[in-house]
């Protein structure tokens, strides 16, 4: 494990200050002690402080063999054994714990794949994931979702070592929102003119699920925050849009 040795101004960091030492470019942490590790592949990672990190309740589902061995959005093949989820917004690669509400059972798992486009549902695990929470017989649950940071190293302060994880803003990067999809073309067009009154940037994205029905998503403007995307939606909610969400890119 490399160890950082920080000075005294740098204890600053316990307060949410950027940190960088010898090589190490990117913004970093330090964490109390008592936060809890989750490890994966042995490497440590950690969940931020909730007024800093991802922290989402809502419905989960699961997808399995429909999917086994198709090309996830990530551009990886997905594996239902492998422990990775969809989910619309959160960055591709992004490790989260995902706790089962009812029965309290945890699983860590990596974003590699976009989805579930269900309204009210906020997360799609893979089938190994959803065994590991319950999830399988029930098929949909309520869930607590937490962006885990990664451990860089450890950060002495005074006489004690503390972790030193990464400091990642889960509200920047880039961002559309989807308004309805498809099975025929024209409908898609249809809406897209009407849309294209009250934005510039409307788009019509072909895609094929593994039954083999293309879906025509409708999907409006690019935005660079998830604030900006999520005051799209309530402009459209309030236009009388209700199916419309985010999804990250």
């Amino acid at each position: 494990m490399r160890r950082f040795i920080l000075f005294p101004l740098i204890t600053l960091s316990i307060f949410g200050c950027a940190v960088t030492q010898g090589s190490y470019k990117r913004p970093a942490r330090v964490l109390p002690e008592e936060h809890k590790p989750y490890s994966v592949n042995g490497v440590p990672y950690y969940p931020l402080p909730r007024n800093e990190g991802f922290v989402q309740e809502g419905m989960a589902s699961w997808y399995g063999g429909e999917f086994h061995r198709k090309k996830t959005a990530s551009g990886e093949i997905f594996n239902m054994y492998d422990k990775t989820a969809a989910h619309k917004t959160l960055p591709l690669g992004t490790h989260v714990m995902v706790k089962n509400l009812s029965n309290l059972r945890e699983v860590v798992v990596r974003i590699n794949d976009r989805g579930p486009f269900v309204k009210g549902r906020i997360i799609d695990l893979s089938y190994a994931a959803a065994k590991d929470i319950g999830l399988i017989h029930p098929g949909v649950t309520k869930v607590r979702v937490v962006a885990l940071s990664k451990e860089l190293g450890t950060a002495q302060l005074g006489d004690t070592y503390r972790p030193l994880v990464e400091a990642r803003d889960f509200d920047r990067g880039m961002f559309t929102v989807q308004v309805g999809a498809f099975e025929i073309e024209d409908n898609a067009r249809r809406l897209v003119e009407r849309l294209r009154v009250i934005f510039d940037d409307v788009t019509i994205t072909p895609y094929t699920p593994c039954d083999g029905k293309t879906l025509y998503r409708v999907r409006v403007t690019t935005s660079k925050g998830l604030t900006e995307a999520s005051r799209i939606v309530r402009k459209l909610e309030y236009l009388g849009f209700s199916d419309t969400f985010v999804v990250g890119l």
